[in-house]
């Protein structure tokens, strides 16, 4: 059985977050889909031990700035049309764990104007770095 991390890294770790960052995404599998952009929410946590997250001179350089995950997102909507918001998930997932000070995320993606009788349907993915001992 597997341990849940999620208690050493909330007690190990500053949670660094975006929340409900609205992004046009050309995303979806259905045709009337492909042909133009949706909006897709992302809210973004980001497990940062405090020893490389606790400035001591009070410089961005000294933590992961908000700007990261903003990039690491546009960069990817960039990159073209997504089918499934599971690879978007994904693939976002892989990118903001590349960070030498990430170890380890929680992201969501959500389309809000799917149906009309719901807030939204979509993925969330958590992730933890593999380190080595």
């Amino acid at each position: 059985m597997t341990r849940d991390p999620l208690p050493d890294l909330t007690l190990g770790c500053r949670r660094i977050f975006l929340r409900n960052h609205i992004v046009s995404v050309r995303i979806g599998a259905h045709a009337h889909e492909k042909t133009q952009h949706q909006r897709v929410i992302f809210n973004v946590e980001l497990f940062v031990p405090y020893a490389r997250s606790s400035p001591r001179c009070d410089h961005l350089e000294e933590v992961v700035d908000y700007d990261y995950v903003r990039d690491v997102i546009a960069a990817r909507v960039q990159q073209g049309h997504i089918e499934l918001q599971e690879t978007l998930c994904d693939d976002l997932a892989t990118s903001l764990l590349a960070h030498p000070s990430v170890h380890a995320v929680r992201l969501s993606s959500c389309k809000p104007d799917i149906y009309p009788d719901c807030d939204g349907v979509g993925v969330e993915v958590f992730r933890v770095k593999e380190i080595a001992p």
